[in-house]
């Protein structure tokens, strides 16, 4: 055989191969689950919940009657505990925040994938409805904006408002962003499309991006933001990066996000 030919079958082989591995092994770059009992994250006054037998998250009580509850769906890395700063927050202002926690998850079983994910998130819209009625906020973030705008919808006559924090329009925009030179629209096999998920959603939706994102690029929020319906509002924070954003926001902050998807607020 040519040797110039022999080499480009050679490399041609080996790329089939990687994209193949890719393929196969996606779920590991896109979910980073950290295994941990119920009493490991049930810490600091965060409750399980319902109950630690059927755990689906993390339960927090504001000090009087709650005006609300608010169900936050976390990124994609650790699990419900690490995201006790909802909680800090949103209970001073009256509500009862549940952080949802994902099959695979914490203590949780089961399987990862968009799927798997969207379903259980569905179902944990349907249990606190049920458990506390309305009014009924969500929260995304990150791969979490992809489950709740998945979800949301889903659930539309059960949802207030929905805030997507540091969100996609469409996650193959986020893998080309970090992977250019793959046929990520092939190898694909998760879409979180939240673009057209939310395409005729009708509840108020505030998109909060971070200026200096380098995980989602804070340019793929606002594609999402210009592809709602109103009502909707886009709030950027400047300075913040895709992690370090709770740290540059305060109480008045968040008191305008939740009036805004209460409907409270002009938009």
């Amino acid at each position: 055989m040519n040797p110039v030919l022999s080499s480009m079958l050679k490399l041609a082989l080996a790329c089939a191969i990687g994209l193949a591995g890719i393929a196969m092994f996606q779920d590991r770059l896109l979910y980073f689950p950290a295994p941990a009992t119920v009493a490991e994250v049930a810490t600091g006054g965060l409750q399980a919940w319902p109950s630690a037998q059927d755990f689906r998250g993390l339960a927090a009580e504001p000090a009087g009657t709650a005006r609300g509850t608010v169900i936050v769906f976390h990124g994609n890395a650790g699990h419900a505990g690490h995201r006790a700063y909802y909680a800090t927050a949103l209970t001073r202002l009256g509500f009862r925040v549940l952080l949802a926690e994902y099959p695979g998850y914490g203590p949780r079983g089961g399987d990862v994938g968009e799927r798997s994910l969207v379903e259980d998130a569905r179902q944990t819209l349907a249990l606190a409805h049920r458990a506390h009625g309305a009014p009924l906020l969500v929260i995304g973030e990150s791969l979490g904006a992809g489950v709740a705008a998945a979800a949301a919808v889903q659930a539309r006559e059960q949802v207030a408002g929905l805030m997507l924090i540091t969100p996609w329009d469409r996650l193959v925009h986020v893998a080309s962003y970090h992977y250019p030179w793959l046929p990520v629209r092939w190898l694909l096999r998760d879409r979180y499309d939240s673009a057209a998920h939310l395409a005729s959603f009708g509840r108020p939706v505030l998109v909060v991006v971070a200026g200096r994102d380098r995980v989602v690029p804070s340019r793929l929020g606002v594609a999402l933001h210009e592809a709602l319906p109103a009502p909707k509002r886009l709030l950027t924070i400047e300075e913040a990066g895709h992690n370090d954003w709770p740290g540059q926001v305060d109480a008045r902050w968040w008191q305008a996000a939740t009036e805004f998807l209460l409907g409270q607020a002009p938009p």
